[in-house]
Parts: C-alpha cells; sequence; structure tokens
C-alpha cells in the first residue's frame, strides 16, 4: 500500500527575475522550486519572506506563469 505524502505550497518574494515570486513545494520535508522543466530540490531552510498558500492560490500561479496545474501533482517524494 502506497502512502501518500501531503505537499504544501509557498511562494517566494517577488524579485526583478520573478515579479510574482518563486512556486516552492514541500513533500516530506523536502523543498522544491518549480522550474520551467519541473521541481528542483533546493538545499538548506526556506527562503526568508517565503509564505504558505493553498493549493488554489498554487494553481493560479501556475495558470498565470503558463504550467498546466498538473504539475501540482508531480512534486517529486523524497527518497
Amino acid at each position: 500500500m502506497e502512502v501518500k505524502m501531503e505537499v504544501r505550497f509557498l511562494r517566494a518574494e517577488p524579485t526583478m527575475a520573478f515579479p510574482r515570486g518563486r512556486l516552492l513545494a514541500v513533500r516530506g520535508g523536502r523543498l522544491h522550486v518549480l522550474a520551467p522543466d519541473g521541481w528542483d530540490v533546493l538545499g538548506g531552510a526556506r527562503p526568508e519572506g517565503a509564505r504558505p498558500i493553498s493549493r488554489e492560490d498554487a494553481a493560479e500561479w501556475c495558470r498565470f506563469g503558463g504550467f498546466d496545474e498538473a504539475v501540482l501533482d508531480a512534486v517529486p517524494s523524497p527518497g
């Protein structure tokens, strides 16, 4: 039986390069950032200023950024 791990979404603070911030996800204690080719693992702690957002807000961020919402279900499991 496969155990499904909860995914929490965050949005990093806006920067000049990313005026809407970056979409982050935490799954199994591992932090990921959404890159043009999918989710990349980030080392270290959560970026300062990153704030939790709902899945609905993450879906809106995806739509605005040109990502398919299915990417929200593709956050890798650790290990």
